[in-house]
């Protein structure tokens, strides 16, 4: 519902805008002279009756408009993944799985707390297991709350100690961990897996720690990302589940064309 009464309100303020550049532009256009009130007033008036008469326009307007800002919103994007290309995909701040040495990789932001994430899990171990080619990054973005951070902490201390496949076998059993994860959570699954636990409790208030989580947090603020999960597959930033088969396209796309879309 939230979301939702977001997007409500978000179309709202489209079409205060779309109505605004109408009457700007009308006012425009119009001799100085319409500067006096009664000629204003007249073509406030036109403006009006048009747009109760012709109601499609605002919706019309409203569409352009979504479409222009998310066209400026993927060019951005698209320039903040070329700015800090080096850090998003081979920062020694990671996780890696997959083929290390995959010809198209795949960007994860995500949160061990985010019900979105768990579920995108399926679709990531799908197109892991399915392409031998494909290198996977994985970032922790813990946007929700203290247990998140804790168990960012802990994964992000964990990759001194394991091995790719190893972690990857951490981070699919705490994604799958029912309930809320923080700290014990995350030692729990990390114990079973064979791990120094006294060892994470030190490294994970670690300097080093810290700075591989604050340096994913900046990031996430260049690319403009406010939730989990969001990817990256070369050039493009792509915000939420959107499921394996998109995934698949984009990185097969990639692979064949050097883009996104071919």
């Amino acid at each position: 519902m939230a979301f939702r009464l977001v997007a409500d309100f978000r179309r709202l303020l489209h079409a205060a805008s779309a109505i605004a550049a109408i009457g700007g532009a009308l006012l425009a256009a119009a001799p100085s002279r319409a500067e006096a009130p009664a000629q204003k007033a007249e073509i406030e008036k036109i403006v009006h009756d048009y747009l109760i008469a012709n109601p499609e326009v605002i919706r019309d307007a409203i569409e352009e408009l979504e479409r222009r800002q998310k066209v400026a919103e993927a060019d951005t994007r698209s320039r903040a993944v070329d700015q800090s290309s080096d850090k998003l995909f081979n920062s020694a701040a990671q996780a890696v799985v997959g083929n290390p040495a995959g010809d198209v990789t795949l960007v994860e932001f995500f949160d061990y707390n985010c019900g979105y994430c768990k579920r995108a899990l399926e679709d990531l171990a799908k197109l892991v297991d399915s392409d031998p080619k494909l290198r996977v990054v994985l970032k922790d973005f813990p946007v929700l709350g203290p247990g998140s951070t804790e168990a960012a902490e802990i994964a992000t201390a964990l990759r001194l100690q394991l091995k790719p496949d190893k972690f990857y076998a951490f981070h699919r059993k705490l994604l799958t961990t029912r309930g809320s994860i923080g700290k014990a959570q995350a030692l729990a699954v990390a114990k079973e897996l064979g791990a120094d636990t006294a060892r994470l409790e030190k490294d994970m208030k670690s300097d080093q720690t810290h700075a591989a989580l604050k340096e994913t947090a900046e990031l996430a603020d260049s690319l403009n990302l406010t939730g989990t999960p969001s990817w990256v597959v070369g050039k493009e930033v792509i915000v939420g589940a959107v499921g394996y088969q998109q995934l698949k396209t984009k990185i097969d796309n990639t692979r064949k064309c050097g883009k996104t879309v071919c």
